[in-house]
């Protein structure tokens, strides 16, 4: 293929214009040369690489750069690494030359890119590997993570020139870590946006439904906007305030989810847009204008007081301020409305880390504490497991990490911050490890509560503790930080160590007293005779004597008897025998891979396929290739994860193929209904029905059908006709 070299070092050119164009107004000669001298590296070292695309490489480091010093607001140092991030990897630049270039600092956090980016290329068991990658950087430089967000959200943009399967896989790697870290460091458009793109890789018909619905409902959206800012804004300008009110649709992402949470329709989710009013303020004004701005809108506009969120008085740990409310608006229908400074706006959109901590410059604050404690808490979680494998440490973190808070107090009246639903354990484990150990229970506003109870917003809390007290396996199960679930975990597995030790040694004498030796080999023979997952029970069992001599005299009567046998058929050679191979009834149904392979394979239980869904194959590790649907619950973490184990799959005969799907069918209960129901599922679309309940309450109905159906279009078909049913107002297909 030619390009036009000259066409693209023009673009190239005014590209970086652009980027420069962006931050020129807040960094110094000093820092511009800076980023102009790493442009320059990376131009050079970029200068014969292509993407996917055909573009030039270095359009992506710029463009990574521009999101790094406009969206998230990092300064000169990081624009620079943010150019340089792919130079070590991709190029014959080495640490050490960067480090006499731009010296140790940049050079260490392009090096910390540079280790993350390998690891994305390498088929290792665990995939998520990345995530405990990223997290290690926390004591490094937190650049670093920032940075390789802003990499992965311009990968996500620019994902159409992949292959299918690499977009789904880098699209579920990027909803499985990078989102959940983006909202945790307070990035919220960026986690929207990443959620947004995986969705349309993952999804695509979820997505594309979505994104139609709502730029039809864009016109009228923006109509209701205007009505509410004329009413609004006439009350506000009496008072005198300096504000702007901006109105925008909630994220795709999050509209499905409130859709899949809420089992409604896009049109039954009501609050798919907000309105944000963000005033003018100088510090010491702030509070007293959010709620002067607050007591205008709610005499304007009746308020729903169980909806409303104060992030003002007390902000998120990542810093986030702001109030929201949620009012009876234009044509009486419900909206969010977030009120917040131009400063909580900027934190809001660009992240408190960003914010506060790395701007060039930039002295440590009051307001960075929050976030701080956070990442102290992350670094003591990873300290803490170092043993857990990667996918146990994930969810440890991921419990920490979209939770929303709550807001408790010392009895000295210190504020903790907690997940939503902590328990008085967890607060002991937040003060100290050695509290949490040794607890007993609490006294909660001074009365007294066990180690289980919930807390509470405005809860003030008083540990009560016991030298004798010892975690036990059972707290596992009311506490939620990952610090005491991994304290708790640490402290029973150095107990369970110490009794299977004492197993393993009472094993070995009974071994010795029968003349049988004790080794690896007959460890796994006895393991299976007593179908036991592993050793370690193995030796459990015989330490509690739920296995003892008796057992062994079983175990070394089969082992005779089988020796017996198999000396038998040595010695006998078989007569005439022709072995059979079993046969695999709709082996054709479906193929595997590019080359469209035929292999055996089974239907996973997660999920309910049937032939015309979108599907792949997981190879799992003891029961073959199991087939799910795209849309499975499980099929985001499979592809993040074990990517190197899933693989292509299509249906090539899907009629003689029958499967069965459940069904959930809702509406107004009247005479004759279920007669309707039964007469298109059995009589118009001449389906077999496996099984039907329905229940009707106070006039409304709702029913589950089992169906044996065909294929995906017969069931559609079959959707068409049930919601054509007088009095009926939803069905949908259930995920056994």
């Amino acid at each position: 293929m030619s390009y036009d070299l000259e066409q693209e070092n023009k673009e190239i050119l005014a590209r970086y214009k652009d980027l420069i164009s962006n931050t020129y107004r807040t960094l110094d000669e000093e820092n511009n040369k800076l980023i102009r001298k790493a442009f320059d590296i990376a131009l050079d070292a970029h200068k014969d690489q292509r993407r996917k695309s055909g573009e030039p490489y270095i359009y992506h480091p710029i463009a990574v750069a521009k999101i790094v010093a406009t969206e998230i607001g990092l300064g000169a140092t990081s624009i620079a690494c943010a150019l340089l991030h792919d130079v070590i990897e991709d190029s014959d630049y080495t640490y050490e030359d960067l480090k006499k270039i731009f010296g140790e600092k940049i050079a260490n956090i392009v090096n910390g890119l540079t280790k993350i980016s390998i690891m994305n290329h390498q088929n290792i068991s665990v995939q998520s590997e990345n995530y405990r990658k990223l997290l290690l950087t926390l004591s490094e430089d937190f650049r670093v993570i920032l940075i390789k967000i802003a990499d992965r959200l311009h990968n996500m943009r620019t994902l159409e020139s992949m292959a299918p399967d690499k977009q789904k896989k880098i699209a579920s790697e990027t909803v499985y870590i990078y989102a959940p870290m983006a909202h945790r460091l307070g990035l919220y458009n960026i986690k929207s946006e990443l959620e947004d793109l995986s969705l349309k890789y993952n999804n695509p018909d979820v997505y594309k439904e979505i994104t139609e619905k709502l730029e039809l409902a864009k016109e009228s959206r923006e109509r209701y906007i205007e009505e509410f800012k004329k009413e609004v804004s006439e009350k506000l300008n009496e008072e005198g305030l300096n504000f702007k009110i901006k109105g925008r649709a909630k994220a795709i992402s999050s509209i499905y989810r409130k859709m899949l949470k809420q089992g409604v329709s896009f049109e039954e989710v009501f609050d798919n847009y907000a309105i944000r009013i963000i005033y003018k303020s100088d510090a010491k004004n702030e509070k007293f204008l959010a709620w002067k701005i607050y007591s205008i809108v709610t005499d304007v506009y009746h308020s729903n007081p169980s909806r409303m969120r104060d992030w003002i008085t007390q902000p998120r740990s990542t810093g986030y301020e702001s109030l929201h409310l949620t009012v009876l608006g234009p044509d009486k229908k419900w909206i969010e409305v977030q009120i917040r400074s131009e400063r909580m706006d900027e934190i809001a959109e660009k992240g408190v880390a960003a914010h506060y901590k790395y701007k060039e410059g930039y002295k440590q604050s009051s307001e960075d504490r929050n976030f701080e404690n956070w990442v102290t808490e992350i670094r003591e979680v990873l300290e803490q497991q170092q043993d857990l494998s990667t996918s146990e440490l994930l969810d440890n973190i991921k419990l920490n990490l979209y939770s929303k808070e709550v807001f408790v107090f010392t009895p000295k009246g210190e504020i903790k911050i907690l997940p939503t639903n902590a328990t008085a354990l967890d607060f002991a484990f937040s003060v100290h490890s050695d509290l949490g150990m040794k607890c007993l229970g609490a006294k909660i506003n001074g009365k007294l509560v066990p180690i289980s109870y919930v807390l509470q917003n405005g809860d003030q809390i008083d540990i009560l503790s016991s030298q004798n007290q010892k975690p036990k396996s059972d707290w596992l199960e009311f506490v939620v930080t990952s610090k005491a679930k991994s304290k708790i975990k640490s402290y029973l597995n150095s107990q369970k160590n110490q009794l299977v030790e004492d197993g393993k040694e009472i094993l070995q004498r009974k071994l010795r007293h029968a003349k049988i030796n004790f080794n690896d080999e007959e460890i796994n023979k006895l393991q299976k005779f007593f179908n036991l997952k592993s050793s370690q029970e193995l030796f459990l069992k015989f330490q509690s004597n739920e296995l003892d001599a008796s057992s062994l005299r079983k175990y070394i009567e089969s082992k005779n008897v089988f020796n017996n046998l198999l000396s038998r058929f040595r010695k006998s050679p078989a007569k005439n025998t022709t072995f059979v191979e079993p046969k695999e009834q709709n082996l054709d149904m479906i193929v595997f891979g590019k080359d469209e392979e035929k292999l055996n394979y089974s239907y996973a239980k997660c999920c309910t396929v049937i032939p015309g869904d979108k599907i792949f194959g997981f190879i799992t590790i003891s029961d073959g290739i199991k087939v799910h649907s795209d849309n499975c619950p499980n099929a985001i973490n499979l592809r993040a994860q074990y990517d190197y184990r899933v693989i292509p799959a299509k249906w090539v005969n899907a009629e003689s193929f029958k499967n069965r799907v459940k069904i959930e069918i809702e509406g107004l209960d009247r005479m004759g209904m279920i007669n309707d129901i039964t007469t298109v599922i059995s009589g118009a679309m001449g389906m077999d029905m496996k099984s039907m309940s329905i229940e009707s309450n106070d006039g409304i109905f709702t029913g589950t059908i089992i169906l044996e159906v065909k294929n995906k279009s017969q069931l559609e078909q079959t959707f068409t006709k049930l919601n054509d049913i007088n009095g009926v107002s939803r069905v949908r297909r259930l995920q056994s």
